[in-house]
């Protein structure tokens, strides 16, 4: 009998990075993408179901025996959203769901930390047998703050000397289809990040070494740190919660020692300077 296992969000980053993985441990027959268009998924090479998280159908979970739901993007609405999931998914007869949380979620003092925390509670509360992948920040997230760097010769935040222990999100996602394709992990609690841990001073030294450019670290309050995000584009509220962010990653949000995703993935993480690598010589 094959396993099918359903992976939720799989045209965005994550999610296709979570399909290629999983498609190096099981047929493409045993993987099905639930998407909202599923027009934007026909490169993932797998079968696909349309599915939305507001409106999420049990019938889209079919002959699923387990769900990987990667969490949605619009901050606000995600408790509500994962709920239904959650319940489309136990009305489907789906026998293990993963959930793609935060680091610490019970704990965090980061505001993304609330939706986390209730779906976690929902999940338990399913009665479903689970995992919960706690994921540190992803050194993508650092893309603009690079690029912006090399730009304007310093880089700038207002996380002060927090460390944030950081992971590629191949390496989140390797670990989701550790999770998915092996036994072993039901009940359990993973906190994900990365093997090397930094503060936003560390980062610019790297970015100056492997540019050759100096670029200082700035520490600015956190109400002109959002300023400077607007004027670069984000938009005011989203702008302010990001810059918000920082006071939390100052006081170690963001910090893990563990070495959980590196044992789970049997490899280093991807450090942060392979990122800036590719930024340096684009």
């Amino acid at each position: 009998m094959s396993h099918t296992i359903a992976v939720t969000g799989a045209t965005g980053q994550l999610g296709r990075l979570v399909i290629a993985a999983l498609k190096t441990r099981l047929p493409a027959s045993e993987i099905v993408a639930l998407v909202r268009d599923p027009a934007k998924a026909q490169d993932l090479g797998v079968t696909t179901r349309a599915f939305n998280y507001n409106t999420p159908d049990a019938a889209a979970l079919e002959g699923v025996e387990k769900l990987l739901l990667i969490s949605g993007s619009e901050i606000g609405q995600r408790e509500a959203q994962h709920k239904a999931v959650i319940a489309a998914t136990k009305a489907a007869g789906v026998k293990f769901i993963a959930y793609t949380s935060l680091l610490r979620a019970d704990s965090s003092a980061l505001d993304l930390a609330v939706e986390h925390k209730a779906t976690e509670e929902a999940v338990k509360a399913s009665g479903l047998p689970f995992t919960l992948l706690r994921n540190s920040w992803y050194t993508e997230n650092y893309a603009g703050s690079i690029a912006a760097a090399l730009a304007h010769g310093a880089l700038v935040g207002s996380a002060a000397a927090g460390k944030a222990s950081a992971a590629a999100r191949a390496d989140y996602a390797e670990a989701a289809a550790v999770v998915l394709t092996t036994s072993g992990h039901e009940g359990k609690t993973y906190e994900l990040a990365g093997d090397t841990a930094f503060t936003l001073s560390d980062l610019a030294e790297e970015i100056s070494r492997q540019s050759g450019k100096q670029i200082p670290y700035h520490d600015l309050p956190i109400r002109e740190y959002a300023k400077i995000l607007e004027g670069a584009g984000l938009p005011a509220p989203f702008a302010a919660m990001v810059a918000g962010w920082e006071g939390p990653i100052s006081l170690g949000a963001l910090f893990d020692d563990s070495h959980t995703l590196s044992k789970l993935i049997n490899r280093p993480t991807t450090p942060i300077s392979a990122l800036i690598a590719g930024l340096v010589k684009g």
